[in-house]
């Protein structure tokens, strides 16, 4: 049995994850070893060399790291879909983002708005500023813009603290911070759902029991803290 289990995972499943590994540490008297960051900063690390019994990231990334090598591509599993949305100060009025026009002009008339910076390459950092060109708003934006280097956890406690009106990143990194209200996901037009997805390095040295916690990840009995994330099922 090793001595802790190692977790390199994206930041927006973190909350199921630890709830599913503090389950399967009573029932295998396992320790965990977690590493979450943004999928960019874990596709870096493991580019670096680093290693870890379980990686989980977005779809994407994990089928790149299959056409490399670098995991088994028959142990990948997807685990939930997210989706990208806003999230506002308790106590301010939720707004109506049910259609790409309510969308925008939320975006048009907002004082402040909070993001990911695009530098620590998470995937709602990334798409948000593509997103933001597509609608000819960059230039209107960027000088509301609040990048937070943190993820989507500081991105909620800049809103929280008063700091930005609406902050924009995946809904599972919003949920656990205290001061804010979750609006809704983007509208269907401007979406971009990501399912996460769990895989074996080829170098792994526990595949037994990181595969059976894959299992555990994927369980029916683990649907409920997915759901409780904001997950929805990835298929």
């Amino acid at each position: 049995m090793p001595a802790g289990l190692k977790i390199m995972s994206a930041r927006a499943v973190m909350a199921p994850v630890k709830a599913c590994a503090s389950v399967f540490a009573q029932q295998r008297d396992v320790t965990f070893v977690f590493d979450f960051a943004p999928v960019g900063t874990i596709e870096e690390k493991l580019a670096a060399g680093d290693t870890a019994d379980v990686i989980i990231l977005s779809r994407p990334a994990i089928a790149k790291l299959a056409e490399t090598g670098k995991v088994d591509a028959g142990s990948v599993h997807a685990l939930g879909r997210m989706s990208i949305g806003v999230a506002v100060r308790a106590g301010a009025p939720v707004p109506d983002i049910s259609t790409p026009q309510a969308f925008e002009a939320l975006l048009v008339a907002a004082r402040a708005i909070a993001v990911s910076d695009p530098a620590i390459g998470g995937t709602s950092a990334v798409y948000l500023p593509r997103l933001f060109e597509r609608l000819g708003l960059t230039a209107a934006l960027e000088p509301k813009l609040r990048r937070q280097r943190g993820g989507g956890g500081d991105v909620a406690s800049c809103v929280a603290r008063g700091e930005a009106e609406i902050g924009l990143t995946f809904i599972s990194e919003m949920l656990p911070i205290a001061g804010v209200v979750v609006a809704g996901p983007l509208p269907s037009a401007y979406g971009n759902d990501t399912v996460y997805c769990a895989a074996l390095p080829v170098n792994a040295t526990a595949l037994g029991i990181a595969r059976d916690f894959i299992g555990t990840l994927t369980a029916r009995e683990s649907r409920e803290a997915w759901r409780a994330a904001g997950f929805t099922p990835p298929d």
